[in-house]
């Protein structure tokens, strides 16, 4: 671990760094600017000072070379024009110094000796050129000669000894400019190697301070967190560093601690729970073998009870038929006594057959066209609802998966409610309706009947459960359990609508095919109402309805609704 580093945050540290480095990079950029500044004044001289006044010194010295030669010409010859070369060196020498002067302003050395050099100039001119034309033009040129003397050549040396000291001069200058330059320069490259020196020594110190002050903390703390990590709770993170590192490290523990206590509690729940699961999966366990016991003892029962009762059940009839009215008026309604309950025990034991066989004996879920299903229920109801003058209709239904046989007893069931607890004197009206509701076909059958109170809503789905006395409304019970079971098998759920003005509603889902999910946003034909005993045309209905005129010709059963048919291999039930 590393040691704890004073109490400075890490942000003031590098701020701290970086002030430091800026001002010195600060400081030295502008002594660069500084010398910088002096250098191209230096340069500036050498450029466009010492140089040009050089050059013009070397024009100083023709000019008065010039005027030399023009007045030896001039004493030889005595013509005018060889001082033509005299007048220009004179108006070029003040041209030359004039222009020199403009130089001079940081030179006064250079200046003294340029007024030296005019000084001999004009001596010079005064005592030797100035008498050498007078004389020549008024002597002649012997006389003009005759004055230029070995002295006159002495006066003439001691100007360009005065010019050849202003060019050492100047060249001095130029010289001391240039060394000046030279100094500056290497300053500058001294100044720049200083700041680079600054800048690798504060990254140097950053990157060890980063590697001190943040990279081992966090590795430290970062082995700490996969010991925690790797399920060592209980370990103490502690972190060490700057305050902003000792207060993460005190975060991270705190986490630490809180996780440890919900994996604590997580640990107690589950343990709690794996308890109460195992005890669920006993009794699970315990409720599939009692449930399979009971579905065994009901099927066996009701087989074994079968025989006996078909006996009692023909013995009773056969003394009925052939005793009757040969006994008294009791006698005669005990054997009718026997007769009844032989008969609904026969019903009941049936009915408990097929509850028991809802699930257990499968055919495997094929599509089922309901409206086809429809078409045998209608047929299977027609002498009921012949008897009861009711009208049967339904709406165009779906095709769902399922098993018909079983479907078949679902639908019957209601349609046989729906006529078996009608009002006085109405005639009973059934619809069969369907609508898609997100994932599932909602189905519902509705009629004009008595209706059914909300409080005893849910009761009658109970079996053997009744709302009324076997002599006001025949039945076992059973028949809304064996709806129940059969939507439950399917995957769907069956309540009472009681919000209906009228009658009874009860609704049943059924899962729908994908692909009718799908068509769902596609627009609708219109649905078709079919009523039962009508031929609904091929061209209209997609998948052909039956005619339900065809138990037309069936005899009329004057003794009231059959209580019971055949669809497929299951029994119809009426509750």
């Amino acid at each position: 671990m590393t040691p704890v580093v004073g109490g400075w945050s890490l942000r003031r540290r590098v701020i701290t760094l970086l002030t430091v480095v800026g001002v010195l990079l600060i400081g030295l950029a502008v002594a660069e600017a500084a010398i910088a500044a002096r250098n191209r004044t230096q340069i500036d001289a050498i450029l466009n000072q010492t140089g040009p006044l050089r050059v013009q010194s070397q024009e100083l010295l023709n000019a008065v070379l010039d005027q030399e030669t023009a007045i030896r010409g001039y004493a030889v010859s005595g013509d005018p024009a060889d001082l033509a070369p005299y007048d220009a060196g004179l108006n070029q020498e003040k041209a030359t110094v004039t222009a020199m002067r403009a130089l001079l302003h940081d030179y006064p050395q250079i200046g003294q000796e340029l007024r030296i050099v005019e000084e001999r100039s004009a001596q010079w001119r005064e005592t030797v050129a100035e008498p050498v034309i007078t004389t020549t033009q008024r002597d002649g040129t012997r006389a003009g000669q005759a004055l230029v003397t070995e002295q006159a050549r002495q006066r003439f040396d001691e100007v360009r000894s005065a010019v050849d000291d202003l060019q050492q001069e100047i060249l001095a200058a130029r010289e001391q400019a240039a060394d000046n330059v030279r100094s500056s320069s290497n300053v500058l490259v001294v100044l720049l190697i200083v700041a680079a020196l600054v800048v690798v020594v504060a990254g140097a110190v950053l990157l060890l301070s980063l590697d001190r002050m943040v990279v081992k903390p966090l590795t430290g703390l970062a082995d700490q967190v996969r010991e925690v990590a790797e399920g060592d709770y209980q370990h103490r993170v502690a972190t060490v560093g700057p305050p902003e590192f000792i207060r993460l490290g005190d975060d991270v523990d705190a986490m630490r601690q809180k996780i440890a206590s919900d994996l604590a509690e997580v640990r107690e729940a589950r343990e709690r729970i794996e308890w109460v699961n195992s005890q669920l999966q006993k009794q699970a366990e315990e409720l599939t073998r009692s449930n399979r016991d009971l579905e065994q003892f009901a099927y066996v029962a009701s087989h074994d009870l079968q025989e006996p009762l078909r006996k009692v059940a023909s013995f009773c009839q056969l003394l009925q038929r052939r005793y009757a009215g040969q006994l008294d008026e009791r006698a005669d309604q005990y054997i009718a006594f026997a007769v009844d309950g032989a008969q609904r025990m026969q019903r009941l034991i049936n009915d408990l057959l097929a509850f028991s066989r809802i699930g257990r004996l499968t055919t495997g879920f094929v599509d089922v066209d309901l409206n086809k299903v429809m078409g045998d229920v209608a047929g299977q109801t027609e002498a009921a609802r012949q008897y009861a003058d009711a009208e049967l209709t339904w709406t165009d239904l779906p095709v769902i998966r399922g098993e018909e046989p079983l479907l078949t007893n679902l639908l019957a069931n209601l349609v046989s409610n729906s006529i078996k607890f009608r009002r006085p004197d109405v005639p009973p009206k059934v619809h069969i309706s369907a609508r898609l509701v997100d994932a599932e076909w909602e189905i519902s059958c509705q009629d004009n009947g008595i209706g059914i109170e909300p409080e005893f809503a849910d009761k009658i789905f109970v079996i053997f459960q009744r709302l009324h006395s076997k002599d006001a409304y025949p039945g076992t019970g059973i028949g809304l359990a064996i709806v129940k079971k059969i939507v439950e098998y399917h995957g769907g759920r069956v309540w009472v609508d009681t919000d209906v003005p009228e009658g009874t509603a009860i609704r049943f889902t059924l899962p729908a095919r994908p692909e009718d999910v799908e068509a769902a946003a596609d627009p609708a034909e219109e649905p078709q109402e079919v009523t039962a005993g009508e031929t609904t045309p091929a061209d209209e209905v997609s998948s052909a309805q039956p005619e339900h005129s065809a138990g037309a010709d069936q005899p009329d059963r004057a003794d009231g609704p059959p209580e019971s048919g055949r669809t497929g291999d299951m029994r119809e039930t009426v509750g």
